[in-house]
């Protein structure tokens, strides 16, 4: 009976083993984690792309520094007399991350869902113009033929999804926990973060496309690497100061367009040999 149990957990471990190297394969393959900072780079240097962030800019800046200093006076002693039975000196940078990574959890819940909501889609939707992806846009709103890549960008004829809800905050605090083991709970935590942002990643793209539930379901279960390697690059990134608003503004589009490139690609191809053939007679 022993022995059965025993052949059955290295069977259950083998496989799993298998699964998280296959994972990190198709992640690595994808460069996936490379977005978040072509992201904040294509931003930078598109300056059109800022118009939705300036008005918001100050306004997003009062939150933050409302919030991180907040959480600072109020949970910081409290957390760190606990995390201190765990991880001794080390306790003071653990909780230091800690208190940040709560921090972002909630400013994002609030800027993402209220004060930046509408930016934030309005600079995806212009990233994809930029991007020659004026067609994929068009199917979610108004697109004008003057002005640039933002003072195109009319009516919503699709009312965006929420990027960041009730059950987010609730994985959150689930997996928060974790961070009380040292160095492998914290590793767990970002892993686990940054495999739940997988559902969200895409949601405006996945909307323009007109896909159904079932067929993004098996899209990112197809994809599971590449959005969690992602995932996981974001939320560390998110822990530094507003680079995460940078980030989160360009990212995810430029990825949704190469993408989309990808999947027109061969019909494009096709296209040019036919062509190319019906010259030749």
């Amino acid at each position: 009976m022993s022995s059965h149990i025993s052949a059955r957990a290295q069977q259950v471990l083998k496989e799993d083993i298998e699964q998280t190297l296959a994972l990190a394969h198709n992640a690595t393959k994808s460069r996936s984690y490379l977005y978040p900072f072509k992201g904040m780079l294509y931003f930078l240097t598109h300056t059109e792309l800022w118009k939705p962030l300036r008005s918001k800019l100050i306004p997003y800046l009062t939150l933050y520094s409302g919030v991180l200093g907040s959480m600072f006076a109020v949970t910081y002693i409290p957390q760190l007399t606990l995390m201190a039975f765990v991880n001794g000196p080390f306790a003071v940078f653990t909780t230091a991350f800690l208190v940040v990574s709560e921090s972002s959890t909630i400013v994002n819940l609030l800027a993402r869902n209220y004060l930046l909501r509408d930016a934030i889609f309005d600079t995806f939707d212009g990233t994809l113009l930029s991007r020659n992806a004026g067609y994929l846009v068009a199917q979610g709103r108004e697109v004008k033929t003057h002005g640039d890549v933002i003072e195109r960008l009319g009516k919503m004829l699709r009312k965006p999804f929420t990027s960041f809800g009730i059950n987010d905050l609730i994985r959150y605090l689930m997996y928060l926990p974790l961070n009380i083991v040292p160095v492998i709970g914290t590793v767990a935590f970002l892993f686990l973060r940054g495999r739940a942002r997988a559902a969200h990643v895409h949601e405006r793209y996945f909307q323009l496309k007109g896909w159904s539930i079932s067929k993004r379901e098996k899209w990112l279960k197809d994809h599971d690497g590449p959005y969690t390697a992602f995932g996981i690059v974001a939320t560390v990134l998110e822990e530094v100061p507003l680079a995460s608003i940078l980030f989160s503004f360009t990212n995810t589009a430029l990825w949704a367009a190469d993408i989309e490139a990808q999947e027109t690609s061969p019909i494009e191809n096709i296209a040019s040999r036919l062509l190319g053939a019906q010259g030749a007679k």
